[in-house]
């Protein structure tokens, strides 16, 4: 199994970061590695998307269903036969001083070992793209924040585990 963790801290709002990652559909256009989305249906705070995930190389589809308890987390899961385990986590804090604190991890098993292997080989350079492919989309939807800890964009420890 792979997991990796990473802790960020963001100019902008818990809401707006979690606007920001529950837009499924525009997945497309800024983050990596996700090349197709689409939401087949919601039901309440539940949403379920089939995507296509992948490279120029190796493309693959895979369905998740991702549990929305706004502003504050957003917990994605998949029983797709392409995976063993997958389980995602976005949360969204206030910070004190401004800003927000924005947790993310990611545990998943493919049942294919070479899509294991080549997925989860990579992780924590694939995740930590992603997550900072929502910070360059939050400047750019959002722009730059005015205001006392404008040049406070941390990231705090990541974790990264292949098992």
């Amino acid at each position: 199994m792979a997991s990796y963790a990473k802790r960020v801290h963001v100019k902008y709002s818990a809401s707006q970061m979690f606007d920001l990652v529950a837009d499924i559909d525009r997945y497309p256009q800024f983050v990596p590695w996700i090349v197709a989305a689409h939401i087949r249906r919601r039901e309440g705070d539940r949403i379920f998307v089939d995507m296509t995930i992948g490279t120029n190389l190796l493309r693959k589809n895979f369905s998740t269903v991702a549990a929305l308890d706004a502003p504050h987390r957003i917990d994605v899961t998949s029983t797709d036969p392409l995976v063993e385990r997958f389980e995602q986590h976005w949360a969204f804090a206030p910070d004190p001083q401004g800003g927000s604190i924005v947790d993310y991890r990611i545990d998943f098993k493919f049942r294919s070992r070479l899509l294991q292997m080549v997925v989860g080989g990579a992780l924590g350079e694939r995740a930590s793209a992603m997550v900072e492919a929502f910070q360059v989309r939050a400047r750019r939807l959002y722009g730059m924040r005015s205001g006392a800890h404008t040049g406070r964009t941390s990231e705090l420890p990541s974790v990264c585990r292949l098992e």
